[in-house]
């Protein structure tokens, strides 16, 4: 039988919900931001998240994500 340690990632395997999480509870950074919306971390990016976190809030991140 071959054996493997639960954390060794399973091809055909679902992530458990308690993996799994929207951040709706903590900060939301203007990294989180720029990743939600698709895009790569740059100076430019992170200015853009820095302002629509500062003008819209976390509301930001809720509008990108489903």
């Amino acid at each position: 039988m071959n054996e493997r340690s639960d954390s060794t990632p399973q091809p055909d395997a679902t992530t458990p919900d308690a993996l799994t999480h929207t951040g709706s509870d903590g900060e939301v950074s203007p990294e989180d931001l720029v990743l939600a919306a698709g895009r790569d971390i740059t100076p430019a990016n992170l200015a853009w998240a820095e302002h629509k976190l500062a003008t819209e809030g976390r509301a930001a991140l809720d509008k990108l994500l489903p």
